[in-house]
């Protein structure tokens, strides 16, 4: 066979080069190949430490791109991977092929041929090599060794840029992925902060803080509008994650029939309407923390599933028998008792165990005293800036009406409340520079309140018709505290237990209501 000519190789380089971006561009580098030097069957294999992976072939059966060649098994691909030149077999070499039986449209073993194989090395690393096989005896011995190794190079440089525009495109399209699975609020907040200086909210941050750093399964427990998500990303933001993924699942909104699904992946085929692979949420989560909200509502058959996972760190994509290992830390909320809905049969208690080895209760808005006017402050320059506005501030009054009511929706509600008084007063007062949000653009309390048979009580309400709100609330609160103590017989800390607060901050509001009850001791 005569000599290859520059003209060959360059055009070789160039076609390779160009093709760099396409999906096909190891057959690219195959059909460039066998222009240049011809042969009945060609393979591109990548090398993974004892072992070699087919990346491309042409000529042998289908099924060879499934096979992986462990290199102690396969003499001749011993040789290739140790010697750093071209190496061309003897046509009656005794080294088995490994070929053997692949050949296409050929079921006996490879006859007398000629073999040959090109170490494809990078930066003095053995990226994988490139062979080739020809039913014709002898026919690569005439290329010169400079051409071949001309060719190896090139090839290399094309698998290395090749292995690292692959990586890149599967990084970017992973990173894409993530990003559509992160809920909006979770991007628009980023994190959030937690707000509030009340001894119950304190005592939440020293817990976040404790837990944070491990690694241990977290359960976040609260009644609903208390700011579960936002614990949650906190314990990601504070951990060693914090630079992974956070994927928030929504346990409540999962179809029953697509739980394992969305949850594990799936294939192409696996069931009507997989038209694609899709990556699970366990997989999207991989490096970082899954949260998994509303963790009560998921079905006890896929309690089961979940509880694998658990154990294991294995999920199995649906319609695939390849199990994978996933590094994942998880933080799940409830706004259920899950103790009782264990105890009572409605959810799995080794579930139940496994899931809360950290359980963080985030206490409710009534029982963070003295948080409302920080959390109203907090809520009305988020607006003032949403909605672009100048100086937006809340009036005493304002302030007065919110921290008498009970706030049965929490957080959440207060946060919608401020947002939609903030509206009415920027509505009303256009034309001033400073927007005060009044008592009046909170109009919705005022009408609960009236309503709310606990306050104030008729005695307060008959006695005390021209008091402010501020002043009727004082009366109100004092007159609560003082039959409380009365009634535990002057000791303090079982008044603040019925009260729902701590014995100091109960000792701070009595004195500022100037109340003084004598504890009683029994003879």
């Amino acid at each position: 066979m005569s000599d290859i000519s520059s003209t060959a190789l360059i055009e070789l380089a160039v076609d390779l080069a160009s093709s760099l971006n396409t999906e096909n561009r190891f057959d690219r580098l195959l059909d460039n190949v066998r222009k240049i030097i011809a042969c009945d069957a060609v393979v591109l294999l990548s090398h993974h430490g004892d072992m070699l992976k087919p990346i491309a072939m042409q000529g042998l059966s289908r099924d060879t791109l499934g096979r992986r060649f462990f290199i102690k098994d396969h003499p001749r691909f011993k040789i290739l991977c140790e010697s750093s030149l071209p190496v061309r077999f003897a046509a009656d070499s005794s080294l088995p092929d490994p070929y053997d039986g692949l050949l296409m449209d050929r079921e006996d073993d490879l006859p007398m041929h000629s073999c040959m194989g090109l170490p494809l090395y990078f930066e003095d690393r053995l990226l994988g090599l490139l062979t080739l096989d020809s039913l014709t005896p002898h026919l690569f011995e005439d290329i010169a060794e400079r051409t071949l190794q001309l060719i190896s190079s090139i090839a290399a440089a094309t698998l290395n840029n090749a292995l690292l525009i692959q990586q890149l495109e599967s990084q970017a399209a992973h990173s894409q992925r993530v990003v559509e699975e992160l809920t909006e609020e979770a991007l628009k907040r980023d994190g959030g902060e937690l707000i509030g200086e009340s001894s119950a909210m304190l005592k939440l941050k020293q817990e976040i803080d404790i837990a944070a750093p491990s690694e241990f399964t977290v359960l976040v427990e609260g009644e609903t509008g208390v700011g579960k998500e936002l614990v949650a990303r906190t314990l990601h933001r504070q951990s060693a994650r914090s630079q992974g993924p956070m994927v928030y699942v929504n346990c409540a909104a999962l179809p029953e029939n697509l739980i394992e699904s969305e949850l594990f992946g799936h294939v192409k085929g696996a069931f009507t309407g997989a038209d694609k692979n899709r990556e699970g949420k366990f997989l999207l989560a991989h490096g970082g923390t899954l949260f998994l909200d509303e963790i009560g509502e998921l079905p006890l058959a896929a309690q089961s599933k979940m509880l694998r996972v658990l154990q294991s760190g294995e999920i199995q994509a649906v319609g695939q028998d390849q199990v994978e290992i996933v590094d994942v830390r998880i933080v799940a909320a409830t706004n259920r008792d899950l103790k009782k809905e264990s105890d009572e049969g409605r959810f799995r208690p080794d579930l139940y165990h496994r899931l809360s080895v950290y359980p963080i209760n985030v206490p409710a808005l009534k029982d963070r005293l003295g948080d409302i006017p920080l959390l109203a402050g907090y809520f009305v320059e988020q607006v003032r800036r949403k909605l672009g506005a100048g100086q937006l501030k809340i009036s005493g009054g304002a302030l007065n009406l919110l921290e008498a009511y009970g706030w049965p929706g929490n957080v959440r509600e207060l946060e919608h409340i401020v947002s939609r008084a903030a509206l009415k007063a920027l509505s009303q007062q256009k034309d001033k520079a400073i927007v005060s949000i009044s008592a009046s653009d909170c109009g919705e309390l005022n009408h609960h309140l009236s309503n709310d048979a606990s306050f104030p009580n008729s005695d307060v309400q008959e006695g005390h018709q021209d008091m402010s709100l501020r002043e009727a609330t004082d009366a109100f609160q004092k007159q609560l505290i003082t039959r409380l103590l009365t009634q535990e017989e002057g000791n303090w800390s079982a008044a603040a237990r019925r009260l729902g607060t701590d014995r100091a901050n109960l000792n701070r509001l009595a004195k500022r209501l100037e109340i003084k009850v004598v504890k009683s001791v029994r003879h």
